[in-house]
């Protein structure tokens, strides 16, 4: 059993506001785990929903819950019910003294069986892969491993990368998850869509484009993406910007969701050091995800191609700005200079994988703190 300690922090918290925690994540990333060792010494019901005999059990949700004996229910892979949002609406609001933690792989919004998405009734906490500052309890030392291999539990344990692993998952994700949600019924389209993301993950995207090169209709794609979206395969970044007039407005960037299956999709094996820096401005986006997971994460280019990886506006006046490189040599400040020139107020960071203490560097007239993930605070400017 490994200590994900964050998470059930986070999961605890979420009680403390709502009765139901909703715990989504991509199928195979620790949710059964995290649940069975937050639950160990507690007194629970669990139910596996993939079982056709629990929908028999809770076809009458209040006769259910009326005779349950446990303080805590869990309701794993709840998604497979017939009526999930209508079990759970009913343990909200007629048995406040339990506590429900319901698992998915999408969030309550997915598809047309959750008709209530128990809006005031749950927390949502959605699971990442193993983070960077996670990556010690998992026996991974090597932040490298951690890019080639990804963040999946399963794939980040074994001892070499195993590609059929991700081979199978992807073919899993259609059928357990996508299929069953959206009703799609072409797999090659879906999956050659969810395949050309992965290859340009963490670059702008174009829809017509994609449109085009994949010959699909633009509906179709934005179907698939919302889908994607929704079930947590990637997320969507758009740009940050004022009045517009010398910045990006409209194109977003599509990050997919785990390292291992962009290398894979990518073929890189092995990994070369030019590729570090791509998969690090992953890492740093999953920790941002986890750590600020109410904030709106953006990223900032002007027209001529000057770029800040990600944004994180705290209010009207002041913004921070992450910049992620492999190492810190790598760094050249002229955007951020830039960027400052119409923000002025806020925190810089320039987030690396060292090992050493953050310290605090000087470029021109900039204040940037250079630091691992961890050391990313909601705190005021140390300008």
């Amino acid at each position: 059993m490994f200590k994900r300690e964050f998470w059930k922090q986070r999961i605890r918290s979420a009680w403390r506001e709502a009765p139901i925690v909703w715990l989504t994540g991509v199928r195979r990333s620790g949710k059964t785990t995290l649940l069975q060792s937050l639950f160990a010494s507690e007194q629970v019901l669990y139910l596996n929903c993939d079982l056709p005999a629990v929908e028999d059990r809770v076809k009458d949700p209040e006769f259910f819950f009326r005779n349950c004996e446990k303080p805590v229910v869990i309701f794993d892979e709840i998604h497979q019910l017939s009526d999930p949002s209508r079990v759970l609406k009913i343990g909200a609001d007629m048995f406040g003294h339990l506590k429900i933690l319901a698992t998915g792989s999408s969030t309550l919004a997915a598809g047309k069986k959750f008709r209530d998405t128990l809006t005031g009734r749950k927390r949502v906490v959605h699971l990442l892969p193993v983070l960077h500052d996670e990556m010690q309890n998992f026996a991974c030392q090597d932040v490298t491993r951690r890019l080639f291999q990804g963040g999946l539990p399963p794939a980040l344990l074994a001892p070499r990368k195993e590609f059929s692993f991700y081979r199978e998952w992807l073919d899993s994700f259609f059928a357990r998850d996508i299929q069953k949600l959206f009703a799609f019924r072409d797999a090659r389209k879906f999956n050659s869509f969810f395949e050309y993301l992965l290859k340009q993950s963490g670059g702008q995207f174009e829809i017509a484009k994609a449109a085009s090169e994949l010959a699909t209709s633009r509906i179709t794609l934005e179907n698939h993406l919302q889908a994607l979206e929704i079930t947590h395969a990637v997320i969507r970044i758009r740009p940050f910007f004022s009045s517009g007039q010398k910045e990006i407005t409209k194109m977003p960037k599509i990050y997919g969701f785990d390292t291992g299956f962009i290398t894979f999709v990518r073929g890189w094996d092995p990994l070369r050091p030019q590729d570090y820096g791509s998969l690090w401005e992953h890492l740093v986006l999953e920790h941002l995800q986890a750590h600020f997971p109410d904030e709106t994460i953006r990223y900032w280019r002007d027209k001529i191609g000057r770029e800040i990886d990600f944004i994180l506006a705290r209010n009207r006046d002041r913004v921070d700005a992450i910049e992620c490189k492999w190492s810190p040599g790598e760094f050249d400040p002229s955007a951020l200079h830039q960027f400052r020139s119409y923000y002025p107020k806020g925190n810089n960071y320039l987030v690396c994988p060292i090992a050493a203490p953050a310290y605090m560097k000087r470029y021109g007239n900039l204040t940037v703190k250079i630091c691992p993930p961890a050391e990313i605070k909601t705190t005021l400017s140390f300008d």
